[in-house]
């Protein structure tokens, strides 16, 4: 044998004994005699008490369910038992942070070579942990390992940690935090007999991401959860399933979870997968939501969303925890209703810097009206009791009070468009529903909206709904940013057939004509009342060969309609050559310029004003026969009181005057030009409107 074998063959032989001297040395030592040092320096790095108050031993083994080489090569097994981690100075609520029955990891030694300790799996035997943040944001969950990112001196370790899986037991979790205004506990225990994760969640569909699919299947559900406690000083409860193995870093082994959480009235129910949990994956999650209104997911999800009558949905959620613009979730195929109407659609929410934000379309195949009403605080009582709202509204006050809630959006930014492709009554229930019975007369057939909200504003372009075979488009601007709110509206009515409004009769030979009309709106205020107190703008409305009744005076939602008409014309409808309307708003006073009815009986001229604020009328009511039917009537009609209880009667005082079209038409300084502008052109030869505009500028003429 020559000398380089024989020095090979003795420094294996060293080796070798080394080796076997480290193998004995880790089997036979007592390592809790470690236990003092260990403890002193980890308290000493995370600057609060850490203990390992039992046992400290290391035993050597392949991790259960390793496979390949990592089976065969033996890996150093700790097995620590009663470890105790404390709080640090600043938290004193409870006398410590956490306790562990027992710890058990496993290290893949291979790893040490590339400054990498690589743990296999960890398992945690009856975890308790209590999680404390006071309102000024100390909390115990937050460590300070020293240095700063901001010190030169400190360099990046050149180790890294990695874990593969954690295992999980049966553990309590509870949280009290102060900036949430949370105290929940979480219990988490084994269900003693796996459940496979189809017969939970179902199988995977062809919608499902990319991510998703290149994922291997979730493992069976093996703990159950249950959550009870309070959430913004309202009661939380739930539960659920986990699986057993977290798998912190390999898509093939996403973790499957099931959820069924209530909070205030709101039911949140899940069930899927999270994928690389550790490395910010994703999640695959079929989510159904159920409460009494949308707006009050805001407590559980941040996302701002308007109120609504009580409302269920189910769809998918793709969740992507890291991406080049934020987290992105998204929501989608999601079906349901809110209130009586359907809805469908999908929608992405975006952690984005500076706000998230909400964007997607939605859709209704078939809305009820009432079911909008929330969105401007216009629901009844009753209906505001059902959604878990104490009604705002005072008696006797007939403009909403309800205020916007434009703290709430200035948290995100939204672009969403709705279209509602059919408008549909509400049902009358048994008893009947005099706001039901009125919504059988509106015409409405459908509605788009586009919204976009950015930084606290709203603006809604186009807002059109499609209106008795003709149209509504309306620009509305709410700035609520400001403080308080400015809100601006312009709406521009074309081509509203009356037939479509009112029933033909049969004084009319020809169709029933159209409703024109204009109008500019702006103020200031956080709800209808306070805006309309405040307003500014301008209304211009024409009729042309329309008719006057009951109905009319309904849709108009004057309830003095019947006395007017019965004193006017009786019972029967009449025929309207032409009705013309410039009406002035000014610091919330509505007051005509002109307001005129020229029937085929009278010319009917209305002047005075309202007060949006106090919600009070003062009409006078003149007409002047064209024949003997209204010679009996020798004064003036009026109309006061308020919005709620409207007082209609007859004017003392002067009787009318024979000849007295000058003071019905005679608007000095009247603006006919934009009442001109409604009159549609296809309409021009039958059109009634123009003679009267005419008498109305020749009026103002002479009074000049």
């Amino acid at each position: 044998m020559t000398r380089g074998k024989k020095f090979g063959i003795g420094i294996g032989g060293v080796l070798a004994v080394l080796g076997i001297g480290v193998v004995l040395f880790a089997l036979l030592f007592d390592w809790n005699r470690l236990r003092p040092t260990i403890n002193s320096k980890v308290s000493a790095a995370i600057d609060r008490p850490f203990a390992i108050n039992g046992d400290l031993d290391l035993h050597w083994g392949a991790p259960p369910g390793a496979i390949g080489l990592a089976a065969w090569i033996p890996s150093p097994h700790l097995v620590a038992h009663d470890i105790t981690l404390g709080n640090p100075k600043t938290i004193d609520d409870a006398p410590r942070m956490a306790h562990l029955a027992r710890v058990d990891a496993w290290l893949a030694p291979l790893g040490l070579l590339s400054h990498s300790v690589h743990l296999p799996r960890i398992a945690l035997v009856r975890p308790d942990a209590t999680l404390i943040r006071h309102a000024d944001g100390d909390n115990n969950w937050t460590f300070d390992l020293g240095g700063s990112s901001d010190d030169a001196s400190t360099q990046p370790s050149a180790w890294e940690v990695e874990v593969d899986q954690i295992y999980l037991d049966k553990a309590t979790v509870t949280l009290k935090d102060a900036v949430s205004d949370a105290d929940i506990t979480l219990a988490v225990k084994p269900l003693g007999d796996a459940i496979a994760f189809e017969q939970i969640a179902g199988k995977r569909t062809a919608d499902d991401s990319d991510l998703a699919q290149s994922a291997g299947q979730p493992g069976d559900f093996v703990f159950g959860w249950t959550i009870d406690g309070r959430y913004k000083d309202e009661p939380l409860t739930g539960s659920g399933k986990l699986g057993g193995m977290l798998s912190m870093e390999s898509a093939a082994h996403p973790f499957p979870v099931q959820a069924d959480v209530r909070s205030g009235g709101t039911r949140v129910q899940v069930a899927g997968s999270i994928i690389k949990p550790m490395n910010f994956g994703g999640a695959e999650l079929d989510v159904k939501f159920s409460g009494p209104s949308l707006d009050r997911l805001h407590r559980l999800t941040g996302i701002t969303l308007p109120a609504t009558p009580s409302y269920e949905t189910d769809g998918h959620v793709s969740a992507r925890f890291q991406g080049d613009d934020g987290a992105r979730f998204a929501y989608k195929d999601f079906n349901g209703r809110i209130g009586e109407s359907d809805i469908h659609g999908s929608l992405t929410y975006t952690l984005d810097d500076p706000r998230p934000s909400l964007t997607g379309a939605v859709i209704s195949n078939q809305l009820r009206f009432a079911d909008l009403s929330p969105l401007i605080g216009a629901d009844s009582s009753k209906h505001q009791e059902q959604r878990g709202v104490a009604s705002k509204q005072p008696p006797g006050k007939v403009l909403p009070v309800e205020p916007f809630k434009t703290e709430q959006w200035k948290t995100m930014d939204a672009d969403v468009k709705f279209t509602a492709r059919r408008i549909v009554p509400a049902k009358t229930d048994s008893q009947g529903d005099d706001d039901n019975d009125k919504q059988k007369s509106l015409p409405f057939s459908d509605i788009y909206a586009h919204v976009v909200l950015e930084d606290g504003d709203i603006l809604i372009d186009p807002l059109r709904f499609g209106v008795a075979d003709g149209n509504l488009n309306t620009t509305l601007r709410l700035e609520g940013s400001r403080s308080p709110m400015a809100v601006r509206m312009d709406l521009h009515a074309r081509g509203l057939e009356l037939d479509k409004i009112l029933p033909k009769v049969e004084a009319l030979d020809s169709s029933l004509g159209q409703i024109n009309g204009d109008a500019t709106l702006s103020g200031t205020g956080n709800s209808v009342a306070a805006i309309m107190g405040d307003a500014n703008g301008r209304v211009t409305v024409l009729i042309d060969q329309g008719q006057i009744s009951r109905n009319l005076m309904e849709l108009a939602g004057l309830n003095v309609g019947n006395y007017l008409v019965g004193k006017l014309f009786g019972d029967k409808p009449t025929a309207i050559n032409c009705a013309a309307a410039d009406i002035r708003i000014s610091n919330g006073v509505a007051k005509p310029n002109v307001f005129v009815f020229d029937t085929k009986d009278a010319v009917i001229n209305i002047t005075g004003d309202t007060h949006f604020k106090t919600e009070q009328l003062d009409f006078t009511i003149t007409p002047k026969s064209k024949g003997i039917r209204l010679l009996t009537l020798r004064t003036p009609l009026v109309v006061n009181g308020t919005y709620a209880d409207p007082s209609p009667g007859v004017k003392p005082g002067p009787l009318i005057a024979r000849g007295a079209a000058a003071v019905i038409l005679g608007v000095v300084g009247t603006p006919a030009a934009s009442l001109l502008a409604l009159i549609s052109p296809t309409k021009a030869k039958a059109n009634q409107c123009g003679p009267v505009i005419a008498r109305i500028k020749k009026s103002g003429a002479d009074d000049e």
